[in-house]
């Protein structure tokens, strides 16, 4: 946990209902490719925003890994799991970004929301979704814009820009297939490694 990390304490701030209007998972997941019958590992998934909907695009072929180091987070999910019509494809995990402990080649796809700028350690990271991923697996990496100053959001200062994430991906093997700008105020990028 670093000045960075979203805290639990504000966990309410993510179920607000005009989140939906400028993040809405619909519209990003489209953009993640088609999902149905894939195992998806949502790390840093916070209360589920994206896990949940993952979930019922997966279909009952499919699984959702719901990854967060944060305990609360995970309670407050484990609790909209307990409703009924919740959806039974959904596992939670207790695990880092560098180490989410999940089995190696579990993945098809790994998705992040609004984490990438909270992590220390990006080469970590990234070995640890090599790991993750089957081949042919993608990543997806969705985060704050850096050229918008207004709220919502963490600190311009905190945020990474689209250009300098590809740069990352880059320098680490991946190449970048989708770059474009979702919602109001985000940011997707999709990659992929080199199939060897």
């Amino acid at each position: 946990m670093n000045d960075r990390t979203f805290r639990a304490a504000d966990a309410h701030r993510l179920e607000e209902p005009e989140r939906l209007k400028w993040l809405p998972p619909d519209e990003i997941m489209a953009r993640t490719g088609p999902v149905s019958g894939m195992t998806i590992a949502d790390i840093g998934t916070g209360t589920g925003y994206f896990a949940l909907p993952f979930a019922n695009a997966v279909g009952r072929a499919g699984k959702v890994l719901a990854v967060d180091f944060q305990k609360e987070m995970l309670e407050i999910l484990r609790r909209k799991l307990s409703a009924s019509g919740a959806p039974q494809n959904l596992v939670i995990v207790e695990g880092e970004a560098a180490r989410t402990t999940l089995p190696a080649n579990s993945c098809d796809l790994v998705f992040m929301s609004n984490l990438w700028h909270e992590l220390d350690d990006d080469a970590g990271v990234l070995r640890e979704v090599k790991r993750l991923l089957r081949p042919g697996g993608r990543l997806a990496i969705l985060d704050w814009r850096a050229d918008l100053v207004f709220p919502p959001g963490p600190p311009v200062a905190h945020r990474v820009s689209l250009e300098t994430l590809r740069q990352v991906l880059s320098v680490h093997g991946w190449t970048v297939t989708h770059a474009e700008h979702v919602g109001m105020y985000s940011y997707l990028i999709i990659a992929v490694l080199p199939v060897i």
